[in-house]
């Protein structure tokens, strides 16, 4: 497999089916429906090529694997470099069993330029993937920056009533982020004299350049993850987003500040991140407690899960910056399983949108008595979503809490508090949609779900159970990976501390 270039046909194979479904002529009806065709199957072999990637690929190494360089600006020293370790690979699986299901869950909800939807919708996991796999600061920053593109298209286009002002909200807040990261990004090619995101692991930046160079990292990962206070665009971007965007914005676009961060900021610039510590720590604990609490006070259904996001994604900025073994994986397999329950709670509310067209909690109220199937399936991603043990959500939190305890018993407190919140919120949501008599008029009609929906939902339960029984199928493979991210972090704080009382 050292000789197949397994990871660009990864990242290029959904941008080559965009290109085809481009090409497709006809009528309206045909293209449409080509269209789908062309972007389920694409995505379905992307799918299908990850696998391989799973299989073959080494546990036992921290080193990158798949590697593949090829010169790209040659006066500068940046190339087309990719590979991916332990951490990375699971995000990449992620990204490529979300597209399919995207895809799949837009089928009949989308029927006005299916053709550009689906060409955004390729184009874009092309990016999500190319950003994963990226080993170039450079390479890097493009495909972090061009996700943005088909994103703002598809909320812009597709999306609800307000999708303007949602659409530029989100373009807004992560470009001046993304323009003090870049800033960032020269400052370290100038000290270090490349690009190379290996060699720049095992580069020691003097302390006063870590301090401005995380604090311009934390403003576009911040925004990514989000972290309060700049978490404000997220609830309007879901409300807004079509059903598939809101599943592939919460399932592998919020991912990108964790990955960053432990991409960049702990092992690039370790010293700067334990003197930040205390400040991710209150801001983590802001986001757990305060959006929790602003999640009970919702009405609408996708506005109350989009701050149960920002309340889960508190739980991995905590987990990163405890610097422990625990804490660390915690944080990605929390990543992991917050991307397949939050997609799954978002299908969730396009199932019952797309028969009622409207997503006030108020609207809606004894579901059981028509949608007994949906309303199982809606339990078992609602329990996973509060952390019950069985399911991945459980693996997670307890990680973390494991991890942040070790460091600071009043911030793993407070982080508990959060798990209550959830399962107070997820709870009185649950019962006000399912549970009660069936009076409203508009329900009396309402049907179960479709061949294809349990389709849709089906790999997502299966992964969501795997995840909480068997969680070593996907903790082996970030085991020495992040043992030897620590590791570096530990050295380079040793040697830094050294340096500082010799000097002294």
């Amino acid at each position: 497999m050292s000789e197949f270039p397994l990871l660009s046909i990864l990242i290029f194979l959904p941008l080559v089916g965009a290109v085809f479904i481009l090409s497709i002529q006809g009528k309206v009806e045909i293209v449409a429906r080509n269209s789908r065709y062309v972007a389920l199957w694409t995505a379905s072999a992307n799918f299908l090529l990850s696998l391989v990637l799973w299989f073959n690929f080494d546990k036992s190494t921290p080193k990158f694997q798949f590697v593949e360089y090829a010169m790209w600006m040659p006066n500068l020293g940046i190339g087309y470099h990719v590979g991916v370790d332990g951490i990375s690979i699971l995000f990449v699986i992620l990204t490529t069993v979300l597209t399919p299901i995207c895809v799949l869950a837009s089928w009949e909800s989308i029927n006005s330029r299916v053709k550009e939807y689906m060409v955004c919708f390729l184009v874009l996991e092309t990016f999500m993937v190319g950003m994963f796999c990226a080993l170039d600061l450079i390479l890097f920053y493009t495909f972090f920056e061009a996700v943005l593109i088909p994103m703002f298209i598809i909320i812009g286009v597709w999306g609800g009533n307000r999708r303007i002002y949602a659409a530029f909200k989100l373009f807004l807040y992560t470009l001046l982020g993304s323009v003090l990261m870049l800033l960032a990004m020269i400052t370290m090619y100038v000290d270090a004299g490349t690009t190379n995101i290996i060699k720049l692991l095992d580069h020691s930046f003097p302390f006063a350049m870590q301090t401005w160079i995380w604090l311009a990292f934390l403003a576009s990962f911040a925004v990514k993850v989000p972290m309060w206070p700049v978490h404000t665009w997220l609830p309007d971007a879901h409300v807004e987003a079509p059903t598939a965007g809101s599943v592939i914005l919460a399932g592998v676009l919020l991912k990108f500040g964790g990955y960053g961060f432990l991409r960049f900021s702990l092992p690039m610039m370790p010293d700067a991140s334990l003197m930040f510590t205390p400040i991710i720590f209150s801001l983590s604990v802001i986001a757990v407690v305060y959006t929790s609490l602003v999640a009970l006070a919702q009405e609408d259904v996708k506005k109350l899960i989009a701050y149960s996001s920002i309340a889960h994604m508190g739980f991995v900025t905590a987990g990163v910056f405890s610097m422990t073994v625990q804490g660390v994986e915690g944080a990605i397999y929390q990543m992991l399983s917050h991307g397949v329950v939050s997609a799954a709670l978002f299908l969730i509310v396009g199932v019952i949108y797309d028969r009622i067209h409207t997503r006030e909690i108020n609207a809606y109220g004894g579901l059981v008595n028509r949608m007994p199937f949906y309303s199982l399936i809606f339990m078992i991603f609602l329990l996973a979503s509060i952390g019950l043990p069985g399911t991945g959500g459980f693996i997670g939190e307890i990680l973390v809490l494991l991890g942040v305890f070790k460091v600071n018993i009043w911030v793993a407190i407070f982080l508990a508090t959060g798990v209550i919140l959830g399962a107070a919120y997820m709870l009185y949501l649950y019962k006000r949609l399912i549970f009660g008599t069936l009076t409203k008029k508009r329900l009396l009609k309402i049907i179960d779900l479709s061949p294809r929906e349990i389709a849709v939902f089906s790999p997502l339960l299966i992964v969501t159970i795997w995840m909480g029984i068997y969680p070593n199928s996907f903790l082996n493979f970030m085991h020495v990976s992040v043992a030897n991210l620590l590791q570096k972090v530990q050295t380079s704080l040793a040697k830094s501390s050294v340096i500082y009382l010799a000097g002294g």
